[in-house]
């Protein structure tokens, strides 16, 4: 860029910045006391002026003077001779013991102060039952006086520089030290003088607007924690409460809360999995231990009559990571509920599959129920599709008969992708009486476990459950923000 070119594209802190600089140097300091800016513009103008070739920058390295902690303190509170004199003014004559603590010296600092003023002879030391010290007339004075070493701290705290003997002192008393510092020193080049003589330095400042400009990429929430955050908040201002969601649980809740029988299939290392170490925990719930155990033996309190075999408490206490978000209902109901009542959760889940773009290993469910005294299979299908249509954007719901342990009757919620056709979305149905009324709970609950995954596949319009946790920065900067 000629001269000519590179002037016309100065910034307006670069102006004022050259306008201000001339022969001889200048700190950044004083720059911004002249031009009335703020220091770090100051600094930017600065090194894109030196960047054009219009200034150059010069750091000196000088050492200085400044204080310690301990100096510091000093200068705070007060030297410990200063201190000691204070104290002896205003009780006269004290032993050593009694001074010290009037003075609130420690021993070091008591012993440093006790040599000095007796070295200026500010005291006297008079022998008794126990020695003490008093003033002198030449401390009495001095009691009410600054003495120059702490006129000296002063000056070195406000950048000033204190005597040659006085800082000999400081340092001497570890109150001061010589620490190296840089200063930055800016002077105007040969080309900024011709710069700042052109006409377009004194000109008005113009504009292409049809130049390119870099892309910006402003900053945002990852897409699906966005996403999750609207649903949580979206079932908070229905009403729902939000359950603890932990990532490890027993298989009591993960299983046999829901009636699941202990020989189940899904509870095998083909379908779930168990953790090594530890490999139980207690269960503490002792009622609802024995309400669970009755449930799957005879029926419990409950009309069926159960699975008919030995329920064991072994089995029940092993720990698991969570396969699945009624778990966290199956803690919920055992806790107690409201009624009516209305429970969600957004859970972390963990099942051994095969990796595909609608399956993973480690996914996301939002998980919830209803309780109540009259709700029937049609409020929860109503609430299945006002879901899938709502909050993932879906425009095709269908349901189809299924099985679950836990519900009677089930059923799946699936919803038609644009480009993968069917998706099933999650399972749903009535909570079984064995279930509640062995819990001690009257009435009827809807539930549902939704891949929450898959619901934003829908709302972010992708092919591939794995984008969700993706680290590709282009697909996060321009995947658009999640809106409600």
């Amino acid at each position: 860029m000629d001269l000519k070119g590179a002037v016309a594209s100065l910034s307006e802190i670069e102006r004022k910045t050259l306008s201000a600089l001339s022969q001889g140097a200048k700190s950044e300091q004083g720059l911004a006391a002249e031009t009335g800016l703020n220091i770090d513009s100051v600094r930017r103008a600065v090194n894109w002026l030196s960047q054009k070739g219009f200034a150059e920058i010069k750091d000196n390295a000088h050492e200085k003077l400044v204080l310690t902690k301990e100096g510091e303190k000093s200068l705070k509170e007060g030297l410990p001779e200063t201190r000691m004199l204070k104290a002896l003014a205003k009780i006269e004559k004290a032993d050593f013991e009694k001074l010290m603590k009037e003075a609130s010296l420690n021993q070091q600092e008591f012993n440093v102060a006790l040599g000095i003023n007796r070295k200026n002879n500010f005291i006297a030391i008079i022998r008794e039952e126990k020695t003490k010290a008093m003033l002198t007339e030449a401390g009495k004075e001095y009691a009410q006086k600054k003495l120059p070493l702490e006129e000296a701290l002063e000056k070195i705290a406000e950048g000033d520089k204190a005597k040659e003997e006085e800082a000999k002192e400081l340092i001497a008393r570890g109150l001061a030290e010589k620490k190296e510092q840089t200063q930055r020193e800016v002077c105007i080049t040969s080309l900024g003088e011709e710069a700042k003589k052109s006409n377009e330095f004194s000109g008005k400042r113009t504009y292409n607007v049809k130049d390119p400009v870099p892309e910006v990429f402003g900053g945002k929430k990852q897409p699906y924690i966005q996403f999750l955050n609207i649903i949580r908040r979206k079932l908070t201002e229905l009403g729902f409460e939000e359950m603890e969601a932990p990532l490890i649980v027993h298989e009591f809740y993960n299983f046999d809360v829901l009636f699941q029988p202990q020989n189940h299939p899904a509870r095998t290392w083909t379908d779930t999995y168990q953790l090594k170490n530890p490999r139980v925990g207690k269960l503490a719930d002792r009622k609802n231990v024995a309400a669970v155990k009755a449930a799957h033996e005879t029926g419990g309190v409950s009309a069926s009559s159960g699975w008919r075999y030995s329920w064991l408490e072994e089995i029940a206490s092993k720990v698991m990571p969570t396969a699945h978000g009624t778990a966290h209902s199956a803690r919920q109901l055992t806790k107690g509920v409201k009624m009516p009542g209305k429970y969600f959760a957004i859970a972390r889940c963990f099942r051994p599959d095969v990796l595909d773009a609608t399956h993973l290993i480690e996914f996301n469910q939002t998980e919830g129920f209803i309780v109540g005294e009259d709700l029937n299979f049609t409020h929860l299908l109503g609430m299945l599709e006002q879901f899938a249509k709502e909050i993932a954007g879906a425009k095709e719901v269908k349901f189809i008969p299924d099985y679950y342990p836990f519900t009677e009757p089930s059923v799946q919620l699936s919803a038609k992708h644009p480009d993968l056709g069917w998706v099933e979305l999650g399972g749903a149905g009535m909570f079984r009486p064995e279930i509640l009324e062995n819990l001690g709970i009257k009435g009827q609950a809807i539930a549902w476990g939704i891949g929450i995954d898959r619901l934003a596949m829908f709302k972010l319009g992708i092919k591939d459950i794995r984008h969700l946790f993706s680290d590709d920065l282009n697909w996060l900067r321009k995947t658009p923000l999640v809106m409600e």
